[in-house]
């Protein structure tokens, strides 16, 4: 390629391959800090039919750090959680999720219509002059060299190929991940894959005995999934035989008698049929030299939990501001490297829960799915919702919490954390730590991005008294550390890198 800037469709800071919600969602976050963005999606327009169903409270703080969590509670409707039953209808696990605000600072379940949320993340990026979208550019080839990589695409409107140059290049991009294979990416399977026919339909008339629960119907003869949905969707997943053929078992004519157990054509019409081979694996290898991947690109999952989409967002909170103190000199290009340490063991983890419900829906696993959430008194079992830690990555001062989820409190303003710091690193504190705090650290800490939050409210009081005299939360609220002394503070500082001369970071071995 022609390594003249002139020559270059773009030459931008980084360039992410696909817009789908993970690609958006970067986008949003990288449109926040001011870095140049081009995004090269192959379609001229996001996907108009359902995939993604459900996402998390976590996952509305990410939309909320990135200004459109008020857009989508606009598209959203709160989930009662998940009941699994056998084959007679006995209720075998209990996921009921609680209608009140968790410790995100949001409802713990959401159900949504994937393409209204993926036009708010659209009309989102859109904010951003920073942000730029090409599409139907279908990427074919990517180099790299001493100061970027050179992206080849086709233009499809035109037929034309074109390049462009990126410091830095993200691949969210699917599970087919051109940019993984570029990176030469072996997959962990973890194990599981079977074919599941998905439907989608939109009631014609009211049908409020189908509930607002997700029902798992663990049945051997048939296992199956019913989704409640926003407005008058509703889904069903059904597992398919192994002697049934997938092209047809799409058509009405058999999607029909297998959802006559629950609905007629008289209750509603058919908006979508597919057959998905559903996946567990985890890409070993997110990043080579200026190429990372996220999303299904670097990992997939069963649907069982809902949190095929939610994994890939954390991987975009995750990775934007890496990216954004790499090229802004606050951090050496290390920093990158803990992406995938991080990430990969946290998405394991759900994961995993995952194929092990998966393994109770097809009645093959339950002692495994159940062990040790039996009640004693031979009830249901009951299921609480994981909040794994990171893998071993960005580490400092006291480390007894770091990689966890910091909870979003509100300050004694009433305000919320998130709200005051936006997407940068804070350091909370009470009073009497703040009053021994130098000039020089609180100076160090500004000049870091960083910002102090000195606060006796009741939240971050009762927060503090169980963490540390001061805490440092990320871009992605997840604890950096925790300082009980002025040496431990200063280590927090030093691991937030340096403008002017960017430093190696700490990071767990």
């Amino acid at each position: 390629m022609n390594d003249n800037p002139a020559a270059f469709a773009f030459d931008t800071e980084v360039a992410i391959i696909g817009c789908g919600p993970v690609g958006a969602t970067l986008a949003n976050f990288l449109g926040l800090r001011g870095v140049r963005t081009v995004i090269l999606e192959r379609e001229a327009a996001a996907y108009h039919l359902p995939r993604a169903v459900h996402f998390d409270g976590e996952i509305m703080r990410v939309f909320q750090a990135i200004g459109l969590a008020g857009a989508m509670e606009a598209i959203t409707t709160t989930s009662r959680g998940m009941l699994f039953v056998d084959a007679q209808g006995q209720l075998l696990l209990d996921w009921t999720r609680p209608k009140t605000i968790g410790p995100d600072g949001w409802y713990p379940s959401y159900r949504f219509h994937q393409p209204e949320l993926e036009e708010v993340l659209r009309k989102g990026f859109a904010r951003f002059p920073e942000i730029t979208l090409r599409d139907r550019a279908e990427v074919f080839a990517i180099e790299q060299d001493a100061e970027a990589a050179l992206i080849r695409f086709a233009d499809l409107r035109t037929g034309r190929a074109e390049g462009g140059r990126a410091r830095y290049v993200v691949g969210c991009d699917g599970a087919r991940s051109l940019v993984r294979r570029l990176i030469g990416s072996a997959q962990f399977d973890l194990g599981f894959h079977e074919r599941w026919l998905v439907v989608d339909v939109i009631l014609k008339r009211p049908r409020p005995d189908l509930g607002e629960y997700s029902l798992q119907h663990c049945d051997p003869a048939r296992p199956a999934t019913y989704a409640y949905g926003t407005g008058k969707r509703r889904r069903w997943e059904i597992s398919l035989l192994a002697d049934e053929d997938p092209a047809s078992m799409t058509e009405p004519a058999h999607v029909w008698p297998l959802l006559a157990k629950w609905i007629t054509p008289d209750d509603a019409d058919l908006e979508r049929a597919a057959v998905y081979m559903f996946h567990s694996v985890i890409a070993d290898g997110w990043r080579r030299g200026r190429l990372l991947i996220a999303g299904d690109a670097a990992h997939q999952t069963p649907p069982f939990l809902g949190q095929g989409m939610c994994a890939g967002l954390r991987d975009a909170a995750n990775l934007g501001w890496k990216i954004e103190r790499v090229l802004r000199g606050f951090a050496a290009d290390g920093l990158l490297d803990t992406y995938e340490r991080e990430r990969a063991p946290h998405v394991r983890d759900y994961i995993e829960l995952a194929v092990k419900l998966g393994g109770l829906i097809n009645t093959k696993a339950a002692e495994a799915a159940l062990v040790d959430k039996i009640p004693s008194d031979g009830g249901p079992a009951r299921m609480q919702s994981i909040r794994p830690r990171l893998g071993p990555g960005l580490v400092a001062g006291d480390a007894a919490l770091t990689g966890s989820i910091a909870p979003q409190v509100r300050l004694a303003t009433g305000q919320r954390i998130d709200e005051h710091v936006g997407y940068r690193f804070a350091v909370l504190t009470k009073p009497a730590f703040a009053a021994q705090i130098p000039t020089g650290l609180r100076q160090a800490l500004a000049k870091r991005d960083c910002v102090l939050i000195v606060d006796d409210g009741p939240e971050a009081s009762d927060f503090l008294e169980a963490a540390g005299a001061a805490v440092a939360i990320r871009p992605d609220r997840y604890i950096l550390g925790a300082a009980n002394s002025l040496d431990q503070l200063s280590d927090l500082v030093a691991a937030l890198g340096q403008q002017d001369q960017p430093k190696p970071l700490s990071v767990a071995s």
